[in-house]
């Protein structure tokens, strides 16, 4: 077949050609900085359990090897790495077959670390043969992504924020996240300190909380608003003997928690904020300032369903933050009321035709069961490797 070549088409196929082959080495750096990072992991535990002079180091080992290893001109070894690399390494055991896949070249180096790597591993296997395994361990492995594509779509710093997921269940979800999403390191971890796989598990509209975790910063007032808020960590208070100003005592004690729950930006100001409207007093629950929308961010705590008269009020609020509490460089205030239950259709209605951003939001103060979360990581892993295996 003929084809015409000008100018631009040779720049901008020299411009795709560029960019594919640097792409794929950056691909090919990544993979190979995971297999050496979880190489330096499993010969440091294997040191600590076999080295001949592993006792003359004692909690002096990786101090001294970083050191040992800065002096052979290998940068980036620190202590703190070493640790995360031994980490990496026993949190991640079936990262094993891609790294002897990796590895396979004919040099007699080369094989050494092969076969040193393979006699341990066979040696833990035929151990763990013999004790019987728990259910739940024999359940994750229909979770979790395989090594081949972990390695080849992760980088290794992905591995390091994966690593804080306090069950591989969680950390499971997490993976396919990462890998369906293209998540960068950042949006891994914004996700994770903000419990999506908790808040995940209990909407009822799943696919719409995990639509929303993007790497997008936060452009407008709903961008920033959850449902439900998770607030697990109020710990015993009981739902029966809870009034709302227990529920307000409780946050305020825990403010620190309740901040990081909100999410990024959010200021606490002032609870029990009285204001007056031809001479009337009101009270509004918490009063919290956005850096980064700049305005203020009105709560108010419901122990029961929504109402509409809650939306009347809230309203009536932000009426008067914007008239008399915005100053110059003020956004208009936002409104959110968070109850322990929410109406879609009523919400709907009672918010409908009002100009003020004003929210409604569910919270929750206990996480769902871990079947319940079992079987959306599940379904999810079911459905990504019939697209992406």
């Amino acid at each position: 077949m003929m084809y015409t070549m000008n100018f631009d088409y040779l720049s901008e196929t020299i411009w795709i050609a560029h960019n594919t082959t640097c792409e794929n080495a950056l691909k090919q750096i990544n993979l190979n900085l995971t297999i050496r990072n979880w190489l330096i992991g499993h010969f440091i535990v294997e040191f600590e359990l076999k080295g001949e002079d592993r006792a003359s180091y004692g909690k002096k080992l990786y101090a001294s090897l970083a050191r040992d290893l800065c002096a052979r001109g290998i940068k980036g070894l620190s202590l703190t790495m070493l640790h995360t690399c031994k980490q990496f390494y026993l949190g991640y055991p079936k990262i094993f077959q891609s790294v002897t896949e990796k590895l396979q070249v004919p040099t007699n180096q080369h094989l050494r670390i092969i076969q040193s790597v393979t006699e341990q591993f066979e040696t833990e296997q035929s151990t763990s043969i013999k004790k019987d395994k728990e259910p739940d361990e024999e359940k994750i492995e229909e979770y979790s992504l395989s090594a081949k594509i972990l390695v080849s779509r992760l980088t290794f710093t992905h591995f390091v924020e994966l690593l804080r997921a306090d069950t591989p269940l969680k950390r499971a979800f997490y993976e396919i996240q990462s890998i369906k999403n293209n998540w960068s390191v950042r949006t891994l971890s914004r996700e994770i300190n903000t419990l999506l796989f908790e808040r995940v598990g209990m909407s009822k509209n799943k696919a719409a909380v995990l639509a929303k975790a993007s790497d997008a910063m936060p452009l407008e007032p709903r961008d920033i608003i959850k449902s439900p808020y998770v607030l697990d960590f109020l710990g015993g208070l009981k739902v029966e003997e809870m009034t709302e100003a227990k529920l307000e005592n409780a946050i305020i004690a825990r403010m620190r928690d309740f901040l990081v729950e909100l999410g990024r930006g959010f200021c606490f100001e002032a609870r029990q904020k009285r204001i007056m409207i031809d001479n009337e007093h009101f009270v509004i629950d918490l009063v919290f300032y956005h850096r980064i929308l700049k305005c203020h961010v009105l709560f108010e705590l419901k122990l029961r369903q929504f109402s509409h008269f809650d939306a009347s009020q809230m309203n009536l609020y932000l009426n008067y933050f914007r008239e008399n509490e915005k100053t110059e460089g003020d956004n208009p205030p936002i409104g959110i009321i968070l109850c322990s239950d929410q109406n879609e259709t009523m919400v709907r209605y009672a918010t409908g035709g009002i100009s003020n951003d004003l929210f409604v939001s569910k919270y929750m103060i206990e996480l769902p069961s871990e079947d319940e979360l079992r079987h959306i990581v599940l379904e999810d892993r079911v459905a990504f490797e019939a697209v992406f295996s």
